[in-house]
């Protein structure tokens, strides 16, 4: 028979357990490269943009565009990156709590 409370002991369980996950998903934090590492962007679990590092040999008035591209792929693949840890962080942080019901992932929650 299906016991009310305790799914609902579960649902209370998970929703602290994914606050916790989002809480951590700040510190989490991936860098990634273009141009074999000539621009440089980390990001946040959050998505958020920590830092860009540019090589002195791309500040050139004549390489602004190519800079301008490399940053912008530095930037999507530290957020792919990113994107990758925060799920892994949150299936982490929910495993057990429910029950394995196939195509329901709680790391495309975020």
């Amino acid at each position: 028979m299906f016991d009310m409370m305790k799914m609902m002991g579960k649902v209370k369980e998970m929703q602290s357990k994914m606050k916790e996950a989002q809480d951590k998903l700040e510190y989490i934090h991936e860098t990634g490269e273009a141009g074999a590492g000539m621009v440089k962007a980390t990001v946040n679990g959050k998505k958020e943009v920590i830092s860009i590092e540019i090589d002195e040999a791309l500040m050139s008035k004549e390489d602004k565009e190519t800079v301008q591209d490399l940053t912008v792929a530095a930037i999507n693949n530290a957020l792919e990156k990113a994107d990758i840890s925060a799920k892994e962080e949150i299936r982490k942080s929910t495993e057990g709590i429910m029950p394995n019901i196939p195509g329901m992932d709680l790391g495309n929650m975020f």
